[in-house]
């Protein structure tokens, strides 16, 4: 049986391949899991995707199952307890960061109905197909991910640079970035 061909980012940690092979540009329009993805995209920064995957149960255990209004009603006591809590990264500035957002993802879903309706407008509603033959052709920030990170901050949103989303762009499926060699590529490209 011949492995399958893969994005290289993905090496050949079980969790990764898993990832890469189940989740990753899969388009998502559940607001818990869009929830899920902000707060972890927010929690990678300067770390290695990986070491937030490995501690992903601990972030859905700490988070409240990832429940924004649960999330968004923490207060002095949970962030101690978020700070002291080895299942995750322990980063007040990135601890505090989900609290506000959960708060800020609230009102969004208050004005658009659905977060999901808000998120995916960027994109106009369905993903965007890219054909990049490597992964040097990947960037980390496009024009759409600056105006959906430019709007978030000016909506409250705390670690949502455009690398940031970006990068939560193509977890969530808004943007299609498996390699053309990938066996992901043409599967994932006919889920939009």
């Amino acid at each position: 049986m011949t492995t399958p061909t893969r994005c290289g980012w993905c090496g050949t940690d079980p969790i990764y391949v898993r990832y890469h092979d189940e989740e990753w540009g899969v388009p998502v329009h559940d607001d818990r899991t869009l929830f899920e993805f902000l707060i972890l995209e927010g929690a990678q920064a300067g770390l290695s995707w990986l070491t937030i995957l490995k501690r992903r149960e601990g972030y859905r255990r700490a988070f409240a199952g990832f429940d924004p209004v649960k999330v968004a009603r923490f207060g002095a006591r949970d962030r101690a307890r978020l700070l002291a809590d080895e299942g995750i990264i322990r980063n007040r500035a990135k601890v505090d960061a989900a609290v506000k957002n959960a708060k800020a993802f609230l009102a969004v879903q208050e004005e658009h109905g659905s977060f999901d309706a808000y998120q995916w407008r960027f994109v106009d509603g369905r993903p965007v197909q890219n054909a990049r033959r490597t992964l040097k052709d990947v960037p980390a920030t496009t024009p759409a991910s600056d105006a959906f990170s430019k709007d978030l901050k000016r909506r409250g949103f705390s670690f949502v640079g455009s690398t940031i989303i970006y990068a939560h762009m193509q977890a969530v499926g808004m943007v299609n970035d498996h390699v053309l060699d990938c066996h992901r590529h043409r599967t994932v490209a006919k889920l939009g």
